[in-house]
């Protein structure tokens, strides 16, 4: 079974072009939902994260988000060194479920597919593309937070001239209908 890799910088729109192959019928691993269920319910995980990070990582057993992005987000050192925890965790998470699956192929999406080498491990890559302006205010409106905390997080991933070179197909989503046309040519060129 093909590995397709789904990628971009935040607020891109990974999720918006994950939900359409959905609809075509392929199946799709959302690695950052997932890399959240194992921060929460993997004993491993949390005991780990716990070491690196501190007692406040968690407040009733829940894993504490914005702790954890206020020590992560400055820091490329501690970010690198959380990853190493998380990504191993979500990469074996992965293989279980994909082998679990009946598509031709199957969709894994992840925020940072090309700087941890992960997409090494897939038969294609798509990079999501957006005007930073663009993912900036699709950021504030998704998520609680500001426009300098969303900035911090952008410097935090590769420019998408670093991993266009990278990508087998590049989607660039500003408008629903050309990204759907998009989807549906790269869906058909990987089912053959």
């Amino acid at each position: 079974m093909k590995i397709v890799g789904l990628t971009g910088g935040i607020g891109s729109g990974k999720s918006t072009v994950a939900k359409m192959f959905a609809e075509l019928g392929v199946s799709v691993y959302i690695a950052d939902d997932e890399a959240k269920k194992l921060m929460n319910e993997d004993s491993v995980v949390k005991n780990h994260i716990v070491k690196l990070l501190g007692e406040k990582s968690y407040i009733n057993g829940k894993l504490n988000r914005p702790f954890i992005a206020d020590k992560v987000f400055n820091d490329k050192e501690l970010l690198k060194q959380l990853n190493s925890i998380v990504h191993p965790a979500v990469a074996d998470h992965f293989m279980k479920w994909k082998n679990e699956q009946n598509s031709k192929y199957v969709i894994k999406e992840a925020a940072i597919l090309f700087e941890n080498g992960g997409y090494k491990q897939c038969d294609y890559t798509i990079l999501i593309t957006a005007p930073e302006e663009t993912r900036i205010q699709r950021v504030l409106k998704r998520d609680n937070t500001t426009k300098s905390q969303v900035i911090a997080r952008l410097k935090n991933q590769w420019e998408d001239s670093k991993k266009i070179p990278l990508a087998d197909f590049v989607i660039i989503n500003t408008k629903l209908e050309e990204t759907w046309l998009q989807v549906k040519k790269i869906h058909n060129k990987v089912i053959l």
